[in-house]
């Protein structure tokens, strides 16, 4: 039976679980309680160390004899690296498993049933769409084979991106900068189109926060990139991904390669290159989430292909006033209002002035 204590616990195992660099795996938290007290917390740190509860459990010395796991994604087993979770947990002592969901990954599954047949009480479900959240980006991976993308803005009252000559320093205020650049530092890759390096000369690092950067990507399909950009001079620093089309500059492509940045060929489609095909190429290369910082081509194109799963957006209480200053995105022309995207399941949050309105990304009805 689930009670106050048990909802508790869990929202603090996902609170935990939201920690961590585990891409290409999950993040999972786990917390180990007795008697209404909480012996130790875990999660997935990395990809090849220990999962949440055998992070957990390695604080206790692996034994929690009579005590309560919380883990928010069901433990593992199968071999893995580490050993499968399932066996350890059960070795370990512990009387009572409450789990968030189950593992969504064919042949990953099974912990669960495995702890019930050893006479473990297993509570499944716990705090269930928040677990699943925690999730989304690595269940679209293996599912799609391509990262969870969140589109990430920031516009002026009347949806501006920058003025009509490109400048957008500063849309926003200090509070809601230092805030993207913690999004950069929790995505794996960040994403631009070869426009905005043009007019804007972006680092895409993350310099506000204490923090790690994040893979560059540019969509660039005829190597315009400058070898004069941050972007280029840092390569070998920070890893840098150029998408390009069959037909480029094979001299500018070898300056670029004896800079160290990479270099990618994809085919192309109707608005420019082929975006599945570059999403597809950075999920085989392990990232599971992608930060999309673009103009309003690279927006609406990714839009208009149904490749956004969320959408961020900073508004900043600034009018330009200006029909020609640049937009969030341009796509396809929706002539009604039900043909808009909409943002399901939408939050607010404050950053000084600014408002961040984050939320899934639905395509509106065609009429």
């Amino acid at each position: 039976m689930i009670n106050e204590f048990d909802l508790h616990m869990m929202a603090l195992a996902l609170r935990v679980g939201a920690r961590g660099r585990p891409s290409p795996n999950p993040h999972v938290g786990a917390v180990i309680a007795r008697d209404g007290q909480v012996l130790a917390t875990g999660y997935h740190h990395k990809a090849g160390h220990a999962h949440a509860e055998m992070d957990a459990l390695a604080k206790l010395g692996h034994r929690a004899d009579g005590a309560t796991l919380y883990v928010t994604l069901e433990p593992c087993n199968h071999i893995v690296r580490t050993g499968p979770c399932a066996e350890a947990v059960r070795a370990a002592g512990i009387w009572r498993v409450v789990i968030g969901c189950e593992d969504p990954v064919s042949g990953h599954a099974g912990g669960a049933s495995f702890l019930t047949s050893a006479g473990i009480e297993v509570e499944m479900g716990v705090r269930r769409p928040e677990a699943e959240v925690l999730i989304e980006d690595f269940v679209k991976l293996q599912r799609t084979g391509m990262p969870f993308v969140t589109l990430k803005a920031a516009v002026t009252l009347d949806g501006r991106m920058a003025s009509r000559t490109g400048d957008s320093r500063w849309v926003t205020g200090e509070l809601a900068r230092t805030h993207g650049h913690r999004m950069r530092d929790r995505n794996d890759a960040v994403m631009v189109g070869v426009g905005t390096v043009l007019a804007d000369d972006p680092a895409l690092t993350v310099r506000l926060i204490r923090g790690r950067d994040p893979l560059r990507v540019v969509i660039d399909s005829t190597l315009q990139t400058p070898l004069e950009t941050q972007l280029v001079r840092s390569a070998v620093e920070t890893p840098t991904l150029i998408f390009h089309g069959p037909s480029y500059n094979g001299e500018r492509a070898d300056a670029l390669l004896r800079a160290g940045v990479m270099l990618t060929e994809v085919g192309r489609a109707d608005s420019g290159l082929d975006l599945t095909a570059v999403l597809s190429e950075l999920g085989r290369r392990g990232v599971v989430r992608l930060l999309v910082e673009g103009g309003p081509t690279l927006h609406g194109a990714l839009l208009d292909a149904g490749l956004v799963d969320r959408a961020a957006v900073f508004v900043a209480p600034r009018i330009l006033a200006d029909p020609s200053a640049l937009p969030l995105a341009i796509a396809r022309p929706r002539l009604q209002m039900a043909e808009a995207f909409s943002l399901q399941h939408s939050t607010q949050r404050s950053f000084g002035q600014d408002v961040l309105i984050e939320g899934a990304v639905s395509a509106g009805t065609r009429l």
